[in-house]
């Protein structure tokens, strides 16, 4: 057997080592998040950032000519000549109270039908939401320059039924005159995009829990009490991004007015801002056409932007 040692009396019994100071952990950075926004962010970059700065860079420039006509041509730094002769140009700043007279009025009234189809279809007395849902949305399906068209025939009084069927009631609108072409192209935008901006709404309405529905009818509410107290205020977050999104393509107006350009008169170069632009891209003068797209660019900024401040002090106030 081994014999177990005893401490001696008096001993001092040996000290415990200390307890290992435990080492700083480093933080591991959480990349999922960046690597869900790549998808954004990388078109984004590419096809809006660098060329606003290639339009941008473009815009400090000028082409002059010596020699005469068939001189030669040199590039030179301009400066910010071109954005005063942008902002100094009378056709340029019609254009743009033309788009914005013309948001004013479409915008309001292309959100108020999508805002109302929308009720209608997540209302418990609709029937065949699904084919009405896609009925609605087909029209933003349909190409710009093909709705465009289909319109353009509508319009013009030597084949439109509309028209004849119009002229035998009494009346003979002239929609391609140039008193009605604005509201014209109006209706073809409204025409377009008032089921995508429907289906955005209606979207918004599917993610609201029924109880609260349920909830509202227990206490006596009607279908209109409920959609105008508890849905409305409900979409007033999706009311904001279709109109942040209304107010960048009514400034961004172009396919419309060119193809009706090609049967009227009343639509000129110079048309829409971003027609204006386009213009004299293909008339060779890309500087200045460079200096009006950036300063469109900056002009949707500021009022997308500020749409987005005044709208957020009125849901806190």
């Amino acid at each position: 057997m081994t014999a177990v040692q005893t401490p001696e009396a008096g001993a001092v019994p040996p000290a415990e080592p200390p307890p290992p100071v435990p080492r700083p952990r480093r933080r591991r950075r959480n990349w999922a998040p960046a690597l869900f926004l790549l998808p954004f962010f990388v078109p984004f970059v590419l096809f809006t950032l660098v060329p606003v700065g290639y339009a941008f860079s473009q815009s400090l420039l000028r082409t002059e000519r010596t020699g005469g006509t068939f001189g030669r041509r040199t590039t030179v730094f301009a400066g910010f000549d071109q954005y005063a002769e942008v902002l100094g140009d009378p056709e340029f700043l019609g254009s743009v109270v033309r788009v914005l007279v013309f948001g004013l009025v479409q915008i309001p009234v292309m959100l108020l039908l999508a805002l109302v189809l929308a009720l209608l279809l997540d209302s418990t007395v609709a029937r065949l939401k699904r084919f009405f849902r896609i009925a609605y949305f087909v029209p933003y399906g349909v190409p710009g320059v093909i709705a465009a068209i289909m319109w353009a025939f509508l319009y013009d009084p030597r084949l439109s039924p509309i028209v004849d069927l119009l002229r035998d009631a009494g009346t003979e609108p002239d929609f391609l005159g140039s008193g009605m072409m604005l509201w014209s192209i109006g209706n073809i935008v409204t025409w377009t995009y008032t089921g995508y901006n429907m289906l955005i709404l209606y979207a918004a309405l599917q993610a609201v829990p029924s109880d609260i529905y349920e909830a509202a009818r227990m206490d006596g509410a009607s279908e209109a009490k409920i959609a105008w107290r508890i849905k409305v205020p409900i979409l007033r977050p999706a009311l904001i991004l279709t109109g942040v999104f209304s107010i960048i393509g009514t400034l961004q107006l172009f396919t419309e007015p060119q193809v009706l350009r090609s049967i009227s008169t009343s639509v000129t170069s110079t048309y829409t801002p971003n027609l204006a632009a386009y213009s004299l891209a293909s008339a060779d003068n890309y500087s200045e056409a460079a200096a009006m797209s950036v300063t469109l660019a900056l002009a949707t900024f500021v009022l997308s932007f500020g749409f987005l401040k005044l709208t957020g002090r009125k849901a806190d106030s």
